[in-house]
């Protein structure tokens, strides 16, 4: 009689552990993601699409988050977005609903949470930065705002210096051809100079503007005699 007992004990606590174990039922109202935790600061898991039915396992008194599984994975969704069945009626998950539809008041303990539930997720190796709170990421944004500062300016330094650069070496090929057309121009002059210094007929000639040109050399002046018939003086 008392192992007859003891079994059936046993069998009704079988059959009555699904049912105490087995999460209030709720829909989503919208495409909504699945959290890593309470705030849309949080990791997306999944996105839950609109009007499937998710697992409640507890949603927080101070907060309307609620605990929710969906195809195997576990999160947080806002309680604006998932509605449950009362009284024929669908409501949206809110603290006073929480008793009648037997959704227990829960707390996020992150540590928990994670590991059993994210431990194969990239953003688990965030963990320890996640665990002050997902205001961090407000940090993380102004890090990245400042990189991309760093880089953009980086960018322009390196826009300026090849610009400088640019105008370094137009600014040596103009000095390189103005001292090639300098010489060019010293070299014929000095040719003009040993052409005309090989000439015996005439005469250099520096004018007003500089320039030199030749002319014929005046014949010598003679002094006639006295008593010359042919000479005119």
């Amino acid at each position: 009689m008392k192992k007859f007992i003891l079994r059936a004990a046993a069998v009704c606590a079988l059959l009555l552990a699904p049912a105490i174990a087995q999460a209030a039922e709720g829909f989503a109202t919208a495409n909504v993601n699945m959290r890593s935790g309470p705030s849309t600061r949080y990791p997306a898991v999944s996105m839950i699409p609109a009007g499937e039915s998710v697992e409640i396992h507890g949603c927080l008194a101070d907060l309307p988050w609620c605990d929710v599984s969906f195809y195997g994975g576990r999160g947080w969704v806002a309680g604006r977005y998932v509605q449950a069945d009362y009284r024929r009626n669908r409501v949206y998950v809110e603290p006073r609903y929480y008793r009648p539809l037997g959704i227990p008041t829960v707390v996020f303990q992150f540590d928990n949470y994670w590991d059993r539930n994210y431990r194969g997720r990239d953003f688990y190796r965030e963990r320890d930065r996640w665990r002050r709170g997902p205001d961090w990421v407000d940090d993380r944004r102004d890090r990245r705002d400042w990189e991309r500062q760093r880089e953009r300016e980086r960018r322009d330094w390196e826009r300026e210096r090849r610009s400088d650069l640019r105008d370094w070496e137009r600014r040596q090929r103009e000095e390189e051809k103005w001292r090639d057309d300098e010489w060019r121009r010293q070299r014929t002059e000095r040719e003009d100079r040993r052409d005309w210094e090989r000439r015996s007929d005439g005469v250099r000639v520096r004018q007003d503007d500089g320039t030199v040109y030749e002319r014929a050399r005046p014949a010598p002046m003679v002094r006639c005699q006295f008593d010359d018939p042919y000479c005119e003086n």
